[in-house]
């Protein structure tokens, strides 16, 4: 009779799953997303001006816009002398580290614009120097470092 009461109870321990019984006292954990695309930020670098702005594509294009606008008013402060019509663009490689200070990492031109502008780069690095503070890009709430490359058209006459 013993036997069978506890052959009985053995079984019933068998045929109750342990997935059942709750040894986690904590069922409400929240999954961490361990996969970080490093190829975007959930809010873009802006200025102030753009800072207000909610929506990231706005908010992203208002800062190019920015930018280009600042550098654009920048360059044409200055004169250059040419001997052939230029109609191209250039690429600007920019660094927004984490604190917001940009730098200039790169001018990417044609041969034909480093011949007869060579003093593009300089004046690019002093414009770059002279742009507003920049509030940094920021992913998972985080400040990070971002670089853009920038399409400046370079349109000159003779």
């Amino acid at each position: 009779m013993f036997f069978r009461v506890f052959s009985f109870l053995i079984f019933i321990a068998f045929c109750t799953s342990c997935d059942k019984l709750s040894f986690n006292k904590n069922e409400n954990t929240q999954v961490l997303d361990t996969i970080v695309d490093f190829s975007s930020v959930d809010v873009s670098p802006s200025f102030k001006l753009c800072d207000s702005i909610i929506d990231k594509t706005k908010k992203t294009a208002c800062f190019r816009v920015a930018i280009h606008q600042k550098i654009g008013e920048e360059l044409q402060q200055y004169s250059f002398t040419i001997k052939d019509a230029i109609s191209e663009t250039v690429f600007v490689h920019l660094l927004i580290n984490s604190n917001g200070t940009i730098s200039l990492e790169e001018v990417q031109s044609s041969e034909n614009i480093k011949i007869q502008l060579p003093e593009l780069d300089s004046l690019l690095k002093v414009s770059v120097l002279k742009l507003p503070s920049i509030y940094p890009a920021i992913k998972r709430g985080i400040p990070v470092t971002t670089k853009y490359k920038l399409p400046i058209r370079i349109h000159l006459k003779e």
